[in-house]
């Protein structure tokens, strides 16, 4: 019986398999360039294509410039503020890592005043568990006498 499903369940997933397949195959069109054999095409020789950013307002080109040093100088002006987005980008990082260093210093302070409060528990337990020591030996030290008095008063034979 597993045998079976098993199987069913391979011939479904082979099903799935060829029709994805299928699906993502081009169809070749009937043309006369699709006649002979498989052509690869040349890589573009055309410029890319950049996106243009409207000229910063802090530069404006002089009167007789020609038009070549104009785009010179706008490709050149365009650079340039791309390089000071991407300083001021690092800068925005930088102030996200200072908000984080500031966060993990006030958490370490934090967790400092901690130890202190854990530290100054633990002194005064010690101090508690100091005089309990000592009263404990105080009492047995008071026991001990007793008893030895106690002994010799028993050991002492009565006077008749």
């Amino acid at each position: 019986m597993d045998k079976l499903r098993e199987a069913q369940f391979l011939s479904l997933v082979e099903d799935e398999i060829v029709a994805q397949g299928q699906e993502s195959l081009p169809v070749p069109e009937q043309g006369p360039e699709t006649l002979g054999p498989e052509m690869v095409r040349a890589p573009s020789l055309a410029m890319p294509k950049y996106v243009q950013h409207p000229m910063p307002k802090y530069v404006q080109h002089r009167e007789g410039a020609t038009e070549i040093g104009k785009l010179t100088a706008e490709a050149l002006v365009g650079e340039y503020e791309t390089a000071a987005r991407e300083i001021e980008g690092m800068g925005a990082q930088l102030i996200d890592c200072i908000k984080r260093c500031e966060a993990m210093t006030r958490d370490a302070f934090f967790v400092v005043e901690e130890m202190k409060a854990t530290a100054a528990r633990y002194r005064e337990e010690a101090k508690r568990v100091f005089l309990q020591i000592e009263n404990c030996t105080l009492i047995t030290a008071e026991v001990r006498k007793i008893c030895i008095e106690m002994k010799e008063k028993i050991a002492v034979p009565p006077a008749i």
